[in-house]
């Protein structure tokens, strides 16, 4: 890579770091192009160089996290573990995700996934994918016997990644602590929490309970 292909790659990304500071900060709506002009320390000119508009900044943001949550889930699945820690090892890197970025997890929770009307609906095909790859992951764990068959795969995946949103609400909202002993036991609780629901369970104890 030459030098100014190697300038012009570091300065849209200074760009996008500066945009998920001010996104995070004060709301996509209530913010300007301007205001991550400002933030990056660059031209106003220069971020429309790089982006038609500030709906593709956010796009663009949402778009590489979320690959990398499509490669995670889809490394998990390929790997010969229990179901259990295919799941931890999803929960983890959404977790790991907010605790190291935290700006960036809350851009794409509250502007993203969770704008039904507006950027979701754009990004519905994305987000489906998550959803459809940890559902293998549970079909491959009631296929196995180690999870119960009478529920839907795809519900227990909406419930799984529900719960894991549900925490990195609770963190943007300050509701959780945020120690790394908080973290770690919060990957634990989401997957035992509805691993525990899905469990297969031997017919003799389940009628002697």
């Amino acid at each position: 890579m030459n030098a100014r292909r190697s300038d012009a790659v570091d300065k849209r990304r200074v760009i996008l770091d500066a945009a998920i500071r001010v996104f995070a900060r004060e709301g996509f709506h209530r913010c300007r192009v301007s205001d991550i002009a400002k933030e990056a320390n660059v031209a106003y000119g220069l971020v429309y160089h790089y982006f038609r508009s500030k709906d593709e900044v956010l796009n663009t943001i949402f778009s590489e996290r979320w690959s990398l949550l499509l490669e995670a889930i889809d490394e998990a699945d390929r790997q010969d573990t229990p179901v259990r820690e295919k799941l931890y090892a999803v929960a983890s890197f959404i977790i790991d995700s907010y605790h190291h970025n935290p700006d960036l997890m809350k851009v794409i929770i509250v502007e993203v996934t969770r704008a039904a009307n507006t950027f979701g609906s754009h990004h519905l095909d994305e987000i489906t994918r998550a959803y459809e790859g940890i559902a293998r992951i549970v079909a491959r764990g009631q296929e196995d016997g180690a999870l119960r068959d009478d529920i839907s795969a795809t519900f227990a995946s909406l419930c799984f990644y529900g719960a894991i949103e549900q925490l990195l609400s609770a963190w943007i909202f300050d509701a959780l602590g945020k120690s790394p002993d908080d973290f770690e036991q919060a990957k634990h609780m989401v997957v035992e929490t509805v691993c525990g629901g899905l469990e297969a369970e031997p017919a003799a104890a389940a009628g002697a309970s």
